[in-house]
């Protein structure tokens, strides 16, 4: 049996944001989100190693009173994937790199080992990411969840915003979810280094210029995307009512 790859998880904590002010930073019940974040990806039983990725010192001076390790990266890095490939070229023993997002306080630790899982089984794969199926008419239409449209073998074909596929003899879009299976994206990725590397090389490509969805370079440089269900759920943090919504249920646990 082959030896177990050397598997990093990387999270991305970029201090600026447009929406919420030093996000990483805001506090969850007596916790900065990005510990939060940082210690559910520490119980992932396939992950070795936990960094952050960060451009602000801030978020590195919280990160190291906890014990966590940091690795500094540019602030113009564009997306969280550009910050993981800066990193990634610092972490040269790593055979596999996980993106965590640093937003994701309630991941669960099952969900990065799920998503890493297929990546050891089958050496095909270059990226692994995770979706689960939509019960929610109003996620189907909600431009705030991406879906995923899939090929037979469960490879990506498309990453949107919009609604796909679109069902054009169904106009009660409440039923959209007994017609067909839309499928819910989460951002976590799984990346072999290799491909990583070549994605810091990579211009910023027109359908992810479009969506605001840097996957999509992946699709457009001939990359496939393996997509993997899990039956777990998450609340992303990008609003002061979603940072509310976590409080409740970290309160509540």
């Amino acid at each position: 049996m082959p030896d177990k790859p050397h598997i990093i998880a990387v999270i991305p904590a970029r201090y600026g944001s447009t929406r919420l002010a030093a996000k990483p930073l805001i506090d969850l019940c007596g916790k900065p989100m990005i510990r939060h974040v940082y210690e559910r990806t520490k119980l992932a039983t396939l992950v070795d190693d936990v960094i952050v990725a960060t451009d602000h010192n801030k978020i590195a001076d919280v990160v190291h009173s906890f014990g966590g390790k940091v690795i500094m990266t540019p602030t113009e890095s564009a997306t969280g994937s550009d910050r993981i490939a800066w990193a990634a070229g610092n972490l040269p023993h790593a055979d596999i790199i996980v993106n965590v997002q640093g937003d994701e306080p309630l991941i669960a630790p099952q969900m990065i080992d799920q998503a890493i899982a297929p990546m050891i089984a089958d050496a095909s794969i270059e990226v692994n990411t995770l979706a689960k199926r939509i019960t929610d008419p109003e996620e189907v239409v909600n431009p705030n969840i991406v879906k995923i449209a899939l090929d037979a073998a469960s490879y990506a074909l498309y990453f949107s915003r919009s609604t796909i596929p679109y069902l054009r003899d169904e106009k009660d879009t409440a039923s959209w979810v007994t017609k067909h299976d839309f499928i819910k994206h989460f951002g976590i990725y799984v990346y072999r280094r290799d491909v990583l590397l070549k994605f810091a090389g990579w211009k910023e490509s027109p359908l992810e210029r479009a969506e605001k969805l840097e996957q999509l370079r992946f699709l457009d440089n001939g990359v496939r995307i393996k997509v993997t269900f899990t039956e777990f759920d998450t609340i992303p943090i990008d609003t002061e009512y979603d940072a509310e919504r976590v409080r409740e249920i970290l309160q509540n646990a």
